[in-house]
């Protein structure tokens, strides 16, 4: 069952802890470390789950080896992500690595991505969109909530909440191109 929670004050400092931790296992393979989805917006309601993103200059084994010999789990069958409707088709743009928390540990999906990928400026831009946008964001919270109560099978959940997503994230283009939007520093 996927739960969605109230947004929790404590979620910024959660991730510095977390990316303080990741920082010093990958040193400078890490180009940036950034909180990003749902729990990077503050008052928007998101599963109890840290999403970050560490940006790299490529998918090196260097990385691999450095996050798990830190304890987290490499879950190498997900190597991509979604393509948005209009997004760049080449496979090569939206690769990632993926991990896991290490066990008994606080839940993180960490997701590695070149810099400059597509799939590493997309949620970099979907954050600072519902940031700058606190209706939209709070409209997204209701969907979220309202896919998380009413869907018979929770795995179909991130299925039907892409396409919402891919709204929201078109809109956010547009912001971009007419605000000159530019990733902020790093958020570690």
């Amino acid at each position: 069952m996927v739960t969605i929670s109230d947004y929790q004050p404590g979620w910024p400092d959660e991730f510095r802890r977390e990316a303080a931790r990741i920082r010093t296992a990958l040193g400078d393979l890490a180009l940036r470390i950034d909180h990003i989805g749902s729990t990077a917006v503050a008052g928007l309601a998101a599963k109890d789950i840290l999403d970050i993103q560490i940006s790299v200059a490529a998918l090196r084994p260097a990385v691999i080896a450095a996050l798990q010999a830190a304890g987290y789990q490499y879950r190498e069958e997900i190597d991509r992500d979604h393509v948005p409707p209009g997004g760049a088709r080449a496979a090569e743009a939206w690769r990632k690595l993926y991990f896991r928390e290490a066990p008994a540990t606080r839940v993180v999906h960490i997701h590695v991505r070149v810099a400059g990928q597509p799939n590493q400026r997309y949620p970099l831009l979907f954050r600072d969109y519902l940031r700058a946008h606190p209706a939209s964001a709070a409209a997204y919270g209701e969907l979220k909530r309202r896919l998380s109560a009413n869907l018979a099978d929770s795995d179909s959940y991130p299925d039907v909440k892409d396409p919402a997503v891919d709204l929201i994230y078109l809109a956010a283009e547009d912001w971009a191109a007419a605000s000159g939007w530019q990733p902020a520093a790093s958020d570690a």
